[in-house]
């Protein structure tokens, strides 16, 4: 294994304990967690919440600090979960009767987990 692999590797654990985080965070606070990276024809959807109703599309992201993590979120990436939360909604309607919303959670280099709640909207 040469050592574009190695990185890859350590990258792709680092993104599952990441995201396990979150998850473990999200059930605490009362969320039922319906699906983790959840893979659509538009891309993949780290976590899928819900809480009274209320559907969180969740993007989990890791930085050395909690700030450098809540700006890593590009538009690319916030286009990219818009497309595949449309997907999702038309094949589960019964999700989110009372709204749905995109989260993002963030973790640091220490394993702080903070959720930024409704972290973005649908443009226009």
């Amino acid at each position: 294994m040469d050592a574009r692999q190695r990185r890859g590797r350590r990258a792709h654990t680092r993104g599952v304990d990441t995201e396990a985080a979150a998850s473990a965070a999200l059930l605490r606070d009362g969320w039922t967690v319906h699906a983790r990276r959840l893979r659509t024809a538009s891309g993949e959807i780290d976590l899928v919440a819900e809480k009274d109703g209320l559907l969180a599309i969740v993007e989990v992201k890791s930085r050395p600090t909690l700030a450098d993590a809540a700006a890593a979120l590009t538009t690319r990436q916030r286009a990219r979960l818009i497309a595949a939360a449309e997907i999702l909604l038309g094949e589960h309607p019964e999700w989110g009767t009372n709204g749905v919303r995109f989260d993002v959670v963030v973790v640091d280099a220490t394993g702080a987990v903070r959720r930024i709640a409704d972290a973005f909207r649908l443009e226009g």
